[in-house]
């Protein structure tokens, strides 16, 4: 282990981890900023896709954490702090006290990233989601349900954000996904290669409780008050999920975990039965 003992906040070896809540470096050298165990073990673990670069932790935790730190490459600086010291770095009381510095992996095209997908899959495409908590709920719901990996449309926030990160509870690190391309791109594209695309709709006449699944199936969710743009949802299959008590939509993520669990539930019996 590369143990390296900081003392002083303002150590220039451990810059990067300065003042993290006001710069995170989400989009900075392809590198992000991961908080807490949980994310750290996912980070490290051969699930991975990312690469740690740095690890910056309590001096209180050092033992717990032995067994993780001493399978990162020799090469990846883990530095210690005190409580205080390790506060006066990150800005503000870390009380998980466990922060690391990691690389993003490549990014696919997309065409190359369908071209990976098996005979059976599902998908779950994101379009418009700005908010990093329901961001991470979508790469949690997807890695838990199995699904395939993620698209996310050009005006999606990053979900190497350190809070989604979080949220995801590390499923953003070993997700696979491919961003930045437009809802007509992603839908197109999905289209080409035999993905039936369903768009959750609460105007739609289906339900999601009708529908019997296609071996290759997409799943494309909008954000919370706009929903999908109507031009997007005609050139898909529209399913809603029926509410009651006046309801007529949920939060984006729980959306996705009520149709990734209908999908993939279904999947578990032979296709069209």
């Amino acid at each position: 282990m590369n143990l390296i003992r900081v003392l002083d906040a303002v150590d220039p070896r451990i810059c990067a981890f300065r003042d993290v809540k006001e710069r995170d470096l989400t989009g900075r050298q392809g590198l992000f900023v991961a908080e807490g165990e949980v994310v750290l073990r996912v980070l490290v673990s051969a699930a991975s896709r990312c690469e740690p670069v740095a690890v910056l932790i309590a001096e209180k935790r050092l033992e717990a954490l032995r067994d993780i730190l001493e399978c990162l490459p020799e090469d990846v600086p883990v530095y210690t702090a005190p409580q205080d010291v390790l506060d006066g770095i990150a800005g503000f009381h870390l009380h998980r006290g466990i922060l690391a510095l990691g690389r993003k992996p490549g990014a696919p095209a997309l065409e190359d990233f369908l071209e990976g997908m098996p005979d059976r899959a599902v998908l779950v495409g994101a379009c418009g989601i700005g908010n990093h908590d329901n961001m991470g709920g979508l790469f949690r719901n997807a890695a838990a349900f199995g699904a395939a990996g993620l698209l996310l449309d050009t005006t999606c926030c990053d979900p190497f954000y350190r809070k989604a990160i979080r949220v995801s509870v590390g499923a953003a690190l070993r997700t696979p996904f491919v961003e930045g391309v437009t809802a007509a791109a992603m839908v197109e594209a999905l289209q080409a290669r035999d993905f039936e695309v369903l768009a959750l709709t609460p105007s739609a006449a289906e339900t999601l409780a009708q529908l019997k699944p296609a071996p290759r199936t997409a799943i494309l969710l909008g954000s919370e008050g706009p929903g999908l743009p109507a031009e997007v949802i005609a050139r898909c299959r529209p399913l809603a999920i029926r509410m009651s008590g006046g309801f007529d939509s949920l939060n984006v993520a729980t959306t996705s975990a009520v149709a990734l669990h209908h999908l993939t539930r279904a999947a578990e019996t032979p296709w069209g039965a």
